[in-house]
């Protein structure tokens, strides 16, 4: 291609509508919960982080990857990324399929959420589905493993279809980033270790953190065990990442780079009563961070934007109505300041 300079953000996976229900409680089996308020939005990898991008008004193009149903749901995904202006020619309508939705349970007071998953277009999702050719994207980011049926097979040499995506992303020089789901299940150690050669950077939180390495780094006081963090992402470095291990927490984020960079970024420090909501504040973590790594920010500052973003999105019930232009981002969190709790 000469001297052509890859632009741009092409993000692939799980395009989901969320229908955030804020209860008062979450209930026992057999119980009954009151339902305060109730929203629709965006959800999954893409179309969060891709909305993200947008309302961040990152001045690279974005483009999108998956399927959706023949149904309103997928009609809605596909009218919003055409007012957004993204590129969705390799988003496909699957016909006689629904479009993959979650039931997000947040309770009001502690923001904590419980997701009920319908899997639809996603399961669909296959290797023929990325075309990398006709893209001039700088990076390419995948969500979520664990969480697309096809892309998480295993073939007879033990790679995965995600595995396979990713290194025909390499092939054409794509950077290449991914997010991981939380599931309650041992799948960890089976699926995801295949993908990681071939992925520069690696977004994954605690709880997932210690479902692939065993390493619990949640303190008996609360918190994160820091030095525990740095060194679960040094082991999933050696598990094959190519570039950057990003764990993200409550209270903030780390980072560990292959050539030994470490940096820990804590959380904006949000009052109770501003938090709406956590749905998708992980992705918009990943947004912010990558948004940096496009316009090779170093580590410290490209966390930085990753927490404001997030906290950004904290202060609407839905993944990206809290989010404003980049600059007005990093603006709040330097306004709010950051958390300063002991960690070890």
């Amino acid at each position: 291609m000469g001297n052509f300079i890859r632009s741009g953000l092409l993000a692939g996976g799980n395009w989901i509508v969320d229908f955030v229900k804020i209860i008062h409680t979450y209930p026992q089996e057999n119980a009954l919960a009151n339902i305060l308020n109730q929203e629709v939005g965006n959800g999954g990898a893409p179309f969060n982080v891709l909305k993200a991008l947008f309302k961040m008004k990152v001045a690279f193009p974005l483009e999108g990857i998956g399927r959706v149903g023949d149904d309103e749901t997928g009609a809605e995904i596909m009218t919003q990324c055409q007012s957004m202006q993204i590129n969705s020619s390799q988003l496909k309508v699957c016909e006689g399929i629904d479009t993959s939705y979650t039931d997000v349970m947040t309770v009001a007071e502690t923001g904590k959420r419980t997701f009920f998953h319908y899997r639809g277009a996603n399961a669909l999702l296959d290797t023929c589905d990325f075309d990398f050719s006709t893209s001039g994207a700088k990076i390419f980011h995948l969500g979520y493993l664990l969480l697309l049926d096809k892309l998480d097979e295993i073939d007879e040499n033990g790679l995965t279809g995600a595995a396979k995506v990713f290194r025909k992303a390499k092939e054409v020089g794509l950077i290449t980033s991914a997010d991981v789901v939380s599931e309650q299940s041992e799948r960890y150690t089976r699926v995801i270790p295949a993908a990681l050669p071939f992925i520069d950077y690696l977004f994954i939180n605690e709880l997932e953190v210690q479902y692939l390495t065993g390493l619990d780094l949640t303190m008996e006081s609360g918190g994160i065990a820091l030095s525990v963090g740095f060194r679960a992402a040094r082991i999933i470095l050696d598990m094959g990442v190519l570039q950057w291990v990003v764990i993200h927490f409550p209270e903030g984020a780390l980072a560990v780079s292959k050539g030994g960079e470490e940096v820990f970024q804590p959380a904006v420090q949000m009052p109770a009563h501003y938090i709406k909501g956590t749905v998708g504040a992980g992705d918009a973590f990943a947004a912010g961070v990558l948004a940096g790594i496009h316009d090779s920010w170093p580590m410290q500052k490209s966390l930085r934007l990753g927490v404001s973003v997030a906290a950004r999105s904290l202060l609407c019930a839905n993944a990206s109505e809290g989010i404003v232009a980049l600059e007005e981002c990093l603006q709040f969190g330097q306004e709010m300041g950051y958390r300063s709790e002991c960690h070890e």
